[in-house]
């Protein structure tokens, strides 16, 4: 009996095959193999064709069913983890009206600044526990003023994950914690926020129908079926956004444990038991998996859009040709910890949300053209993206959040002995490095939503934790020292702009 688990990802698509006894990965791929295509006709704006992201499912659903030799009717569940914020628009046959809006996009920033101001922020506050921001709902508010025939025509919205499932079973829904995310989720009234649809002018018609983030949403049609070499009537059983699936995926689901991933984007997301918010939507509160009307469980996020996408730019940009991601971590870690007084500040991947939805670009700091050399910038520009996470996880606290512990996946940055050296001196936490990622996640999470497991902590009892890095109480001084100087030069930074 197996479980198969996609992550449909802005880089790419990943598939794991997951035996669902053992819990061991039996097969994994993902595609494509060079970073997918993310269209940017403006600065700022960030699109991908929908059907892009059905075509990479294809391919590695045919590679990790060739390479385990599995028979499609042994796969007994699917599950789904998304790229989060997206808007997938599709008219009356369900097809894509145009390319989906992505998460870092960031014209919904004005549309989302009037919407606070003008419906009050204690109300947005108290009712979907943010700003309404750069999210969901205030996409479609650009498609509507600048689109209106695109507009005119959508029959259903949905998110990214919704679009992969409506491919696998024909069936338009979503979650509690995808409306959340769409910013469209009434927490005080516990149902689709009517004033946000109101204030927009949006039917609610227009809405997936809400199912359990745990339950049979949908089965595999024989259409799916037979595009991507499954069996028909395979149940799609869950489903969640990156983040929240990646807690998940570390089996993180309870007050005061907090995640962090640090891919194209960087993450620290952690799990609330009461209703809390930031007053300033710097960080932001979503309905986590395993949230229901009977147990308030909240996924807080950080989010820094800067994170990897910055890592690939220097490997592109600064490294010497032909060097590893390895090799660059050695290089960095020539220069001293806080690159003797060079700050990078990382903010160049949209608008972001720790900084209240400003796009402050990136930007480099304290260079000597006789002291600093390639070294000092490479070590730099990992630092800075280590304190972009501290300058939000600071605000985390604020909110009674402790994060003395966080639970990461042995990948992406967190494979940088001086990435998660710097996280730990900077912050004091002890990180634990586990052997998963998102699509695996979603394999286990779709075994708990068809019952084969009967909670997470049987579905993730194989999992395997690869190394604790404690902070070095000899160096925190000088980490904290580099960071208060990365905090004074954003400050500069934010107010000349």
């Amino acid at each position: 009996m197996y479980l198969l688990g996609y992550d449909i990802g802005s880089s790419s698509v990943k598939a794991s095959l997951v035996d669902a006894a053992s819990g061991k990965t039996v097969a994994s791929d993902f595609y494509p193999k060079t970073e997918a295509e993310i269209i940017a006709l403006r600065p700022g704006w960030a699109e991908q064709r929908p059907e892009q992201w059905w075509e990479c499912m294809k391919h590695a659903t045919e590679s990790v069913m060739a390479v385990s030799k599995v028979a499609p009717r042994e796969i007994k569940a699917i599950g789904i983890s998304y790229q989060m914020h997206g808007l997938v628009m599709v008219d009356k046959d369900l097809k894509p009206l145009r390319p989906a809006i992505i998460w870092c996009d960031s014209r919904g920033v004005p549309y989302g600044e009037k919407a606070f101001d003008t419906l009050g922020n204690d109300r947005c506050l108290a009712h979907l526990l943010n700003s309404p921001g750069n999210f969901t709902a205030t996409k479609l508010a650009w498609v509507k003023e600048h689109e209106p025939d695109t507009f005119s025509r959508i029959n259903k919205i949905m998110l990214p994950g919704d679009y992969a499932a409506m491919r696998l079973t024909g069936k338009v829904c979503t979650t509690i914690s995808g409306l959340s995310e769409m910013m469209l989720w009434d927490f005080k009234e516990g149902r689709p926020a009517q004033f946000l649809l109101d204030y927009f002018g949006y039917d609610a018609d227009i809405l997936p129908e809400v199912v359990p983030t745990f339950s049979i949403q949908g089965r595999v049609t024989a259409e799916a079926a037979a595009e991507l070499g499954l069996a028909e009537g395979i149940p799609v059983s869950y489903r969640a956004g990156d983040q929240p699936n990646n807690a998940l995926s570390l089996n993180v689901f309870n007050p005061g444990e907090v995640a962090s991933t640090a891919g194209t984007s960087g993450v620290v997301y952690g799990v609330l038991g009461e209703v809390n918010y930031d007053p300033l939507s710097r960080v932001n509160t979503f309905a986590h998996v395993n949230h229901t009307p009977d147990q308030t469980r909240l996924g807080v996020l950080l989010c820094i859009n800067g994170t990897g996408i910055l890592n690939s730019w220097s490997k592109r940009c600064m490294a010497p040709d032909g060097i590893s991601y390895p090799g660059i971590n050695d290089l960095a870690a020539e220069a001293p910890i806080g690159a003797a007084g060079v700050s990078v500040i990382p903010f160049g991947n949209g608008a972001e949300r720790v900084l209240r939805n400003r796009e402050v670009g990136a930007s480099v700091h304290g260079i000597n053209f006789l002291t600093h050399n390639r070294s000092h910038l490479l070590r730099a520009e990992q630092e800075g993206i280590v304190f972009s996470f501290m300058y939000g996880m600071e605000i985390m606290e604020q909110m009674g959040m402790k994060l003395s512990k966080i639970h990461a996946g042995h990948a992406n940055m967190f494979l940088s002995p001086l990435f998660r050296n710097t996280l730990a001196g900077v912050s004091g936490a002890t990180i634990e490095l586990y052997n998963t990622d998102g699509s695996v996640g979603a394999a286990k999470g779709a075994g708990m939503g068809a019952g084969i497991y009967k909670d997470n902590n049987e579905a993730f009892a194989s999992l395997e934790k690869i190394e604790v890095i404690e902070p070095v109480e000899a160096d925190r001084a000088a980490y904290r020292e580099a960071y208060e100087l990365w905090k004074d030069r954003l400050s500069m930074v934010m107010a000349n702009q």
